[in-house]
């Protein structure tokens, strides 16, 4: 299995002059530090791979010791095609990937483990109220997501940026992102690869764990008083 973190952005909306990623925390960890330590206490780190684009240069000072892929494009693609540019370099391995701005308790790792050892393609989800924002899920009568994007109607939770794609699936996934608009997020990959494909995608309920993605400096305070 690798695992590919998507940190090609350039996060303008937290208004850094540097990577999101990069963000300091108030228990002296950056978003990513603190992410590479969870990863690294359950996989080795020859298997984590970044994808970079804006200031990559400012991420690869800080985590020398990770693989990296560069999207040429950041400036003007959105996560669809930096998550394509991971599937096209490991056509046949298991994927894990997650957002470059998730924090998240390790134990959430712990959770998804039974799912990656059985090879089952899955999405991080919570059942929290949503907001207009967040990528929003619904699913079908088997427990399957049915739906997946910043655009459900009666959602019953949100996506939460750790996802999972089987080497049975990545096929059809990468596909589905080839099929995927410049600006779109790679959710539209999956909900393509849903829809079209009848790939089975397993919600995997992470609520009892803190795991969120810092858009807005109100989610980074948010965050901040949860590490606290």
């Amino acid at each position: 299995m690798k695992i590919i973190i998507l940190a090609a952005g350039i996060g303008s909306r937290l208004g850094n002059p540097f990577p999101k990623p990069l963000t300091p925390l108030e228990d002296g960890k950056s978003i990513m530090q603190r992410q590479i330590d969870n990863l690294t206490s359950f996989f080795h780190i020859d298997d984590i791979f970044i994808v970079v684009g804006f200031k990559k240069d400012m991420i690869m000072e800080n985590f020398p010791d990770v693989g990296y892929i560069y999207n040429e494009k950041f400036d003007r693609t959105n996560t669809a095609k930096s998550l394509l540019k991971g599937l096209k370099k490991f056509p046949n391995e298991d994927i894990l990937w997650l957002n470059g701005d998730v924090v998240f308790d390790k134990n959430v790792l712990k959770k998804i483990s039974p799912n990656i050892q059985k090879s089952q393609s899955f999405c991080c989800v919570n059942n929290s109220s949503v907001g207009k924002e967040e990528v929003k899920y619904q699913t079908n009568e088997k427990g399957y997501i049915k739906e997946i994007s910043k655009s459900v109607e009666n959602a019953i939770g949100e996506a939460v940026g750790i996802n999972f794609i089987s080497k049975n699936d990545s096929k059809i996934f990468k596909n589905n992102l080839i099929k995927c608009k410049d600006n779109d997020y790679f959710e539209k990959g999956l909900e393509f690869s849903i829809v079209n494909d009848n790939v089975k995608i397993k919600p995997v309920n992470i609520s009892e764990f803190m795991c969120m993605e810092v858009d807005f400096k109100s989610d980074l305070k948010k965050v901040n008083e949860l590490l606290n």
